[in-house]
């Protein structure tokens, strides 16, 4: 459980969809909304996602959000008025108990950090969920000691996510034979969508993407028994400031999300 939201086997499928990172605070509180207010007519569970603070950007200059003071009270607003979870990333030990203390039902490992142990320990102390990016280095069931990590120091609530593998340097795949492997682990398996269709630093200073792929990686990863969908999105992909060419416009979700989440159900009912 998250907050009052299910999540894993014979639970609706999880949706965790935000902004990449935290920007106006008024379109951030109507971007929840939306996809709350969607969310709620699909029948899935919701978990509003963002980043206050963003510390793995290609360029030095780029834009990072609004830091730990005023992110976090975005998020507790957000939390607060619509009611749903919120997931934010942490990147350093000290920042978890700030993050937690703010009402932070998630605490995200970005995935270049899931192989540190005592960012892994601190977050499972902390007793809230931890959501693990798997890195674009390990395989599936590599995760079984990372998730070790986290139930060591004290975590009972692991998510794990898949957001694609390196392949090459500029590019990454998603091998949907190891969502067979993670499920083997024993916790929640949610499929990072938008990330996984990353092209890093493609253009050299930017990453670049391939976000028309979005439904039909979807509609695949809910065939392969995802417990989950990770999204970001925005009302304006192209001014957003970040991963401007990977989100997904708000107003496309409705077209093609509802087959996904029918898809999800089907395939649980069959196994």
């Amino acid at each position: 459980m998250i907050d009052e939201v299910e999540v894993g086997a014979g639970a609706p499928l999880l949706l965790i969809a935000g902004p990449c990172v935290l920007e106006d605070p008024d379109e951030m509180l109507r971007t929840a909304s939306f996809l709350a207010k969607l969310a709620k007519r699909l029948k899935v569970g919701y978990v509003f996602k963002s980043s206050y603070l963003k510390d793995n950007r290609t360029r030095g200059e780029s834009p990072r959000g609004p830091g730990p003071q005023e992110g976090l009270a975005l998020l507790a607003r957000i939390r607060g008025e619509l009611g749903c979870p919120i997931l934010t990333d942490v990147h350093a030990v000290e920042e978890i108990d700030e993050a937690a203390e703010a009402g932070v039902d998630i605490l995200q490992i970005p995935a270049f950090l899931s192989r540190q142990s005592r960012l892994l320990e601190a977050a499972g102390r902390s007793k809230r969920v931890v959501n693990v990016k798997k890195g674009q280095f390990l395989a599936p069931e590599d995760l079984a000691h990372v998730s070790a990590k986290i139930v060591a120091a004290g975590g009972e609530r692991i998510l794990l996510t898949e957001r694609g593998t390196s392949f090459g340097y500029h590019d990454l795949v998603v091998d949907f034979r190891g969502f067979a492997v993670a499920h083997e682990l024993g916790w929640p398996w949610i499929f990072d969508l938008t990330h996984s269709l990353q092209r890093p630093s493609a253009e050299g200073s930017v990453s670049g993407g391939t976000p028309a792929l979005a439904p039909m990686m979807a509609r695949a990863a809910a065939a392969a028994g995802i417990d989950g969908l990770f999204l970001e999105a925005h009302p304006e992909p192209a001014r957003a400031l970040s991963d401007a060419s990977t989100q997904l416009p708000l107003d496309t979700l409705q077209s093609w999300l509802p087959l996904v989440v029918d898809l999800h159900h089907r395939v649980r009912e069959a196994i």
